[in-house]
């Protein structure tokens, strides 16, 4: 029972989609309507802005915090608030509550992996950071970053190995909700940070 509520609480938690709420009273609009289409912080950002965008980026990444600290206080093994945050993921990448059509759950798993493997994910984040800054891509960061992170945390050793192995299905889900974006970006078409897609450009990115 501990892991069958873990894992609903995770997602339902997840999919409580932020940035459709946001652009629904910021702007009264659909985001997934927008832009590239999809319910996250980074087409927050190119269609509505700065300022809803860190709204949603900081909400995304606590509904992932709170999926763990929840599943936590419930009980069970060191594993299973790691599964309730892989949850979290799923339900803002195909929430209950919004048609399963969601974000791509990244800013969800830096809550979930932050909170559980805080100096893993620290040491892929700022890589991560580094490459989005040089490259202005954030979606290779984020690939990079849910691809690096299970890594570290075999290399620094602290952890169960089940929490590799969540990592890892983290990692892969983040390859298979980004793999329009790899195209992209092997394609040279990939959008880079900062440029605009206004409500008026719909579905051109």
């Amino acid at each position: 029972m501990v892991i069958f509520f873990s894992i609903l609480i995770g997602y339902l938690l997840g999919s409580v989609n932020f940035s459709y709420l946001i652009g629904k009273i910021y702007k009264k609009v659909d985001i997934r309507k927008y832009g590239s289409g999809n319910a996250g912080a980074t087409n927050t950002l190119r269609v509505l802005g700065k300022g809803p965008a860190i709204i949603v980026l900081i909400l995304d990444i606590l509904k992932g915090v709170a999926a763990v600290l929840i599943s936590h206080g419930i009980g069970g093994e060191a594993w299973v608030p790691f599964l309730a945050g892989l949850f979290a993921v799923i339900g803002h990448n195909w929430p209950v509550f919004f048609g399963f059509r969601g974000g791509k759950g990244i800013a969800t798993t830096i809550g979930v992996l932050f909170t559980l493997v805080p100096i893993p994910s620290l040491l892929a984040g700022v890589i991560a950071i580094l490459l989005i800054l040089i490259t202005r891509y954030v979606s290779l960061g984020s690939l990079v970053y849910t691809g690096l992170t299970p890594f570290f945390i075999l290399l620094i050793g602290n952890h169960p190995i089940s929490f590799f192995y969540i990592a890892l299905v983290i990692t892969i889900l983040s390859l298979w909700r980004h793999r329009t974006n790899l195209k992209k970006l092997v394609q040279g078409k990939e959008s880079k940070i900062g440029e605009k897609h206004g409500i008026e450009d719909v579905n051109n990115s």
